[in-house]
């Protein structure tokens, strides 16, 4: 079924993608809509967009998971029921794909449901106890999104339909389209992983390791991004962009910080999508959705390649994830560790690898636009981190020596694993430069002195240097993080979010429904609902038949004088 899967995939996305080149070259789009019923004056109908945006990046999700899943065959080569992982997998390609064709927040709404149970399907899906509260963690995040998108659905029955690109237009100053494109915001905060939200991402990498490549990489954390991109005329109709640029920026540094304290590789890797989506959110925030979309495809080419060489790694290592144990992977694994390296180098904004095309264009956006020095300090302050940990990683997993056990031998042989790995690793060497070309067929003409020009190179130059300095110290008693032990526990932990999350998950809204459950619905509600109605019912029951059992003439009597009294009452 891999194979099969593989096969369909990659060939509807290179037709898909020849449709959105076409589609781009003579500006041109599709929209499909057909009722299904009417509802109080409102169409309920499916709808689809097929323009350059929504074919370009479907034809990525499908190419990216078709490596993905033909990657799979040799990683899940000890899963017993190997079907039911690809159909779970496909599913999650179907959810993504509704959520990307559609202009309908109703028909959104059916994809990012899709996304949000399919990804508690697929955490859980080695079903341990971690797994278990990652999932719930996930999907109780997700929700919050999910009743976001279901109040702007209720509020949008107001204007008659649920197609949201009418409304960008002929609505500049109404109430309702300001609160719809809050919530709209507050979804895509929770789909994205922006803080507050931001615990469950790292939780999620308990996930395997070819769902996580899909998942970080162009699945469900772009698809808040997506959304706030078909939602960005709004965003400047309403100037909620330094709120969301605030945020975007604050997850970028706080993701960055906390990869350069971590030695989990899959956390490290789920660290920088995080940091990455912070990059896109903010730049989205300052006004241009293009920009950002054109990282979001670049980032997915490079994090997917990312997380399929971290996973050959560790199925070679025996499933191990911490980085200390790794050293001399090179010496071993001379292909993931070229994969390795051009993945990282296209991280940190490496020239003419894929990352460097958007990152260096947003950073000198950034310089050329009318920033504070709070935004532009985080803004390259965070590239420098996003260099650092890169390079703490090939420190720890690419030199020095091998500190895995002495009698273990790996090697590059999986060739599913080899040619899904090489299969993108042409797209992130040469993806950049051709979207670009596409995209910005009209160069941008940034005009820059000669200080920020070079300041991107000198920052990722000195976070490189960081990054060796942080990682070279060693384990002796001047280590660093042994006599700052609180703050790196503050900074390592993403400033206590993970801990602030389950815990508001779990004391209060589940232990306040157990408690009102507990109170309401067994206590006051059995008390004068259907177990006070059956024992007044029975009491009553017992009370006649007493009366009638003693004797048949008090009774008669009691029937008598209650007639009586009824009567009386009647009449006055």
């Amino acid at each position: 079924m891999c194979s099969l899967s593989f096969f369909s995939l990659f060939l509807s996305s290179t037709f898909i993608f020849v449709l959105g080149v076409y589609y781009l070259m003579i500006d041109y789009s599709v929209f499909i809509e057909w009722e299904l019923f009417n509802l109080n004056g409102s169409m309920v109908v499916m709808t689809l967009i097929l323009d350059w945006m929504s074919l370009i990046f479907m034809s990525f999700v499908m190419y990216i998971s078709s490596l993905v899943i033909y990657y799979s065959e040799d990683y899940m080569s000890g899963e017993k029921n190997m079907n039911r992982f690809i159909i779970i997998v496909l599913m999650f390609i179907l959810s993504m794909g509704f959520l990307i064709i559609s202009p309908n927040l109703i028909s959104i709404l059916l994809g990012w449901d899709g996304l949000g149970l399919v990804s508690y399907c697929l955490v859980i899906y080695y079903q341990n106890v971690k797994s278990y509260g990652a999932g719930m963690l996930t999907a109780l995040s997700n929700r919050i999104g999910d009743v976001s998108i279901l109040i702007c659905i209720a509020w949008m029955l107001n204007f008659g339909s649920w197609n949201y690109i009418y409304y960008y237009n002929f609505i500049s100053s109404s109430f309702e389209m300001s609160v719809i494109t809050m919530l709209i915001i507050l979804a895509a905060m929770t789909s994205s992983a922006q803080i507050p939200f931001s615990s469950w991402l790292p939780a999620a990498m308990a996930a395997p390791t070819p769902v996580s490549a899909l998942v970080h990489s162009s699945t469900l954390v772009t698809a808040g991004v997506y959304l706030l991109i078909r939602f960005s005329p709004m965003l400047v109709t309403y100037n909620y962009g330094w709120f969301l640029l605030l945020v975007g920026c604050l997850t970028m540094f706080m993701a960055g910080l906390g990869a350069n304290f971590e030695f989990d590789l899959k956390k490290i890797i789920a660290l920088s999508t995080l940091s990455q989506l912070g990059l896109m959110m903010s730049i989205l925030a300052m006004g241009y959705p293009g920009l950002a979309f054109f990282h979001l495809l670049t980032h997915a080419l490079f994090k997917a390649l990312l997380f399929m060489c971290a996973g050959s790694m560790i199925h070679n290592l025996n499933d191990s994830q911490d980085i200390r144990f790794m050293g001399s992977i090179v010496n071993f694994m001379p292909l993931t560790s070229v994969c390795f390296n051009v993945s990282s180098l296209s991280l940190c904004g490496m020239p003419f690898l894929a990352g460097f095309y958007s990152k260096d264009l947003i950073l000198e956006m950034v310089c050329l636009s009318w920033v504070n020095c709070l935004i532009f300090f985080l803004y390259f302050f965070s590239t420098g981190l996003t260099a650092s940990y890169s390079f703490r990683l090939f420190y720890y997993s690419m030199s020095g020596d091998n500190n895995f056990y002495s009698s273990f031998s790996f090697d590059d042989k999986g060739y599913y694993i080899s040619f899904g790995m090489i299969g993108l690793l042409f797209v992130a060497v040469f993806g950049g430069s051709f979207l670009s070309w596409l995209i910005f067929p009209i160069p941008y003409m940034i005009s820059l002195p000669y200080y920020l020009k070079f300041l991107t190179i000198f920052v990722v130059v000195l976070g490189s240097y960081l990054g060796y300095l942080i990682s070279s110290v060693g384990f002796s008693d001047e280590l660093f993080s042994l006599k700052m032990l609180s703050s790196v526990s503050f900074i390592g932990s993403m400033w206590f979010m993970p801990f602030l999350s389950t815990n508001l998950i779990s004391y209060l809204p589940l232990k306040f429904g157990y408690y009102s459950s507990k109170s309401l619905d067994y206590g006051w509600g059995e008390l004068f609902g259907g177990q006070g109605l059956y024992s007044l019912f029975i009491y009553m029951l017992d009370y006649i038949q007493f009366w009638y059992d003693s004797n048949f003439k008090l009774y008669l009597l009691s029937f008598i004088f209650w007639m009586f009294i009824l009567v009386m009452l009647f009449f006055l």
